[in-house]
């Protein structure tokens, strides 16, 4: 496929949202404080505690019906999304043994189902994701959260409050893995004869939110858990209805409308309606980026330096912050400058076409032998921002340094199945690349999956399947050093490695637009790929 038209952004899962879910008597009852938000996935991501959809899924059917271990503090807008404790009140790691971290429970927290949650129900949930052998196991959760958990080993209950956890090597950002880990309730999924799929219609956390209906691809409603046990966090709304409408026009007009409260990512070009109509535009910085992941097989044209850098050069990141009504920072980095993270690259990325010409003249590419790509890309889905007019606009930009920019289009699900399946994979074969949002909230998530030859999919997230021994060594580095400003000066080492190398094709930083309705009357937009919908006051 060389161009996107039109016909196929009207995906079908978004005119079924609109046609039959919203309706219904859940949407009547004005005297209920009910949240309806439309989604950017095209279908309810999984319920079981594992949820798929990216980022969104976690944010949707994730920390609203369960909690994690470790959580993030989702109350501030003015700095980044803090760890803080959750399920678990505390943990540290073993002066003797740095491989071991000790999590002291939360006592007298109980699952929706009524049963208690204790050291047992953390083994038994680390074992549905990470022992294939256990009869909870359930591979579509641990295809979603096995690998963000990479680093456990083994794990031990020590009293019915004390958990210890062992990672594989020492592993000083292990925590951030743990607020991967949602904790599902063991009795619910005895009591619904140990069947996941029946566990989905009924689910069991502990979280602030109750799921009680949902139909596949069209709505899910959760309630609000009046028995929460943080008390500070008790929703203010009554429910929290979930719509997945992956175009974003259907989605504006499903606001403007008034079918829905809430949008995730509007249509830059309808926000100026959506305010004039009374909807107010909320956005944060977001630790985020929007790239191409490239594929360094020995047959991609990526595997050259110069080739990465060119394609890097020939964007006009600028322009495209301009398509999108603003809602967009441009990316010289995987962070933006200003970062702890960011360091000192050498090369700068730029808008620069005339060099871009250069080099690919000097690696044998012109007019006679134009550059070809081929790069799967997803209708929409979480963190994607617009895939489809941001490519578009993409594939102009190249074509006018000699690139042909094809696409290989899917859905959001599919464009994750591809990304675990690693470039080498026969489903990808002729990829050479896949937009993908990434998150940088931490080390690992943001550099370490990506670069470190352990990871090298299916193993792990690093689809293109780069391998360096110079990156690995000073990887293992950063993963042996628990001092956080230590820890910054070698992250800033690494990014500017990534840069310099040219590992990345950048694109941009998200932003977070919502649109909200007008009876949405307070939100809190934290700098985090996450929301805390306990926040919001209609």
């Amino acid at each position: 496929m060389t161009g996107i038209t039109r016909r196929q952004v009207m995906v079908g899962a978004g005119m079924l949202a609109l046609s039959s879910g919203l309706s219904g008597p859940a949407f009547a009852a004005d005297e209920k404080k009910v949240l309806r938000v439309a989604m950017t996935a095209a279908d309810i991501p999984l319920t079981t505690g594992g949820p798929d959809n990216g980022f969104e899924g976690f944010r949707a059917t994730g920390y609203t019906i369960y909690d994690p271990l470790v959580a993030w503090d989702l109350t501030q807008e003015k700095a980044p999304a803090k760890l803080v404790p959750g399920l678990a009140e505390s943990w540290s790691v073993d002066p003797k043994d740095p491989k071991k971290w000790v999590l002291k429970l939360r006592p007298g927290v109980k699952f929706h189902d009524g049963s208690a949650f204790t050291a047992d129900a953390v083994i038994w949930n680390l074992e549905k994701l990470l022992n294939d052998k256990a009869p909870q196991y359930d591979a579509k959760q641990a295809a979603q959260v096995r690998s963000r958990l990479s680093s456990a080993a083994s794990w031990r209950k020590v009293d019915d409050l004390t958990v210890e956890i062992t990672t594989k090597e020492v592993d000083s950002f292990f925590p951030y893995q743990l607020t991967f880990l949602l904790i599902s309730s063991p009795a619910q999924f005895e009591k619904l004869g140990s069947n996941w799929d029946k566990f989905a219609a009924a689910p069991s956390g502990t979280g602030p939110f109750r799921l009680t209906s949902f139909v596949p691809r069209e709505r899910a409603e959760l309630v609000a858990n009046t028995d929460y046990w943080d008390k500070t966090r008790k929703p203010k709304i009554d429910s929290l209805v979930l719509l997945p409408i992956p175009e974003p026009s259907a989605r504006t007009a499903a606001l403007l409308s008034g079918q829905v409260d809430w949008i995730e990512a509007p249509a830059p070009d309808q926000i100026p309606a959506l305010k004039a109509a009374g909807n107010t535009i909320a956005s944060n910085i977001y630790p985020h980026y929007i790239s191409y992941m490239l594929s360094f097989q020995p047959d991609s044209p990526f595997a050259d330096v110069k080739v990465r850098k060119a394609v890097n050069l020939a964007i006009d990141r600028e322009g495209m912050k301009e398509l999108l009504g603003g809602m967009m920072i441009p990316a010289v980095g995987s962070v933006p400058p200003g970062h702890p993270w960011f360091g000192n690259p050498g090369f700068k990325i730029r808008y620069d076409p005339a060099e871009a010409k250069r080099l690919l003249k000097e690696v044998g590419y012109g007019p006679d032998k134009p550059l070809a790509l081929k790069v799967g890309i997803s209708t929409s889905g979480s963190g994607q921002m617009q895939p489809l007019p941001m490519n578009e606009f993409i594939q102009q930009n190249l074509a006018e340094v000699g690139v042909k920019l094809e696409f290989d289009v899917m859905e959001w699900g599919a464009l994750l199945g591809r990304w675990r399946a690693g470039a080498q994979g026969p489903a990808n074969k002729g990829l050479s690349a896949l937009y993908m949002s990434s998150g940088t909230f931490d080390p690992f998530n943001a550099f370490i999956r990506f670069f470190d030859s352990r990871y090298a999919a299916p193993n792990g997230f690093n689809w293109g399947g780069f391998k360096d021994p110079a990156y690995d060594a000073l990887i293992a580095k950063m993963l042996t050093t628990f001092e956080p400003a230590a820890q910054d000066k070698l992250l800033g080492e690494l990014h500017s490695k990534v840069v310099d190398d040219s590992l990345v094709v950048w694109i941009g930083h998200d932003v977070a637009p919502r649109g909200l309705g007008p009876k949405v009357k307070k939100m809190v937009q934290p700098q985090s790929w996450y929301v805390d919908f306990t926040q919001v006051e209609m």
